[in-house]
């Protein structure tokens, strides 16, 4: 069977996204902004492997774009959780340039999707 990176990839960035989750609720009784980063973070691969049985080409577009959208959303709330010290330096250097991979990944397949 042929590799699908964007979706390994989304996959396993989503359990990162639910261990960071339960961090932040359990370790820093953190809600709202967890809530939101779960919610943008599993949703990417949730998206990724809908598009797997789109029903047409427009279909598959469409479920990557919403995924590309779900992916900058994440990055924001990354970024955010970062600058109001919710999560160390460390842990953003470890978890952000996977988010910049999937946006560059999702950028590619839609452009190259929509050029076809």
């Amino acid at each position: 069977m042929k590799e699908n990176v964007v979706k390994d990839k989304s996959f396993v960035f989503a359990l990162r996204i639910v261990k960071l989750a339960k961090y932040l609720q359990e370790e820093k009784r953190e809600f709202v902004l967890s809530k939101q980063v779960l919610r943008s973070g599993t949703a990417i691969g949730a998206l990724v492997r809908e598009s797997e049985h789109a029903q047409s080409r427009a279909d598959f577009v469409s479920k990557m774009s919403i995924a590309l959208k779900e992916a900058n959303e994440t990055e924001y709330w990354i970024d955010l959780l970062h600058q109001s010290d919710y999560i160390a330096t460390k842990d953003y250097d470890l978890l952000h340039p996977d988010i910049e991979e999937l946006l560059k990944l999702l950028i590619s397949i839609v452009k190259t999707s929509r050029s076809q």
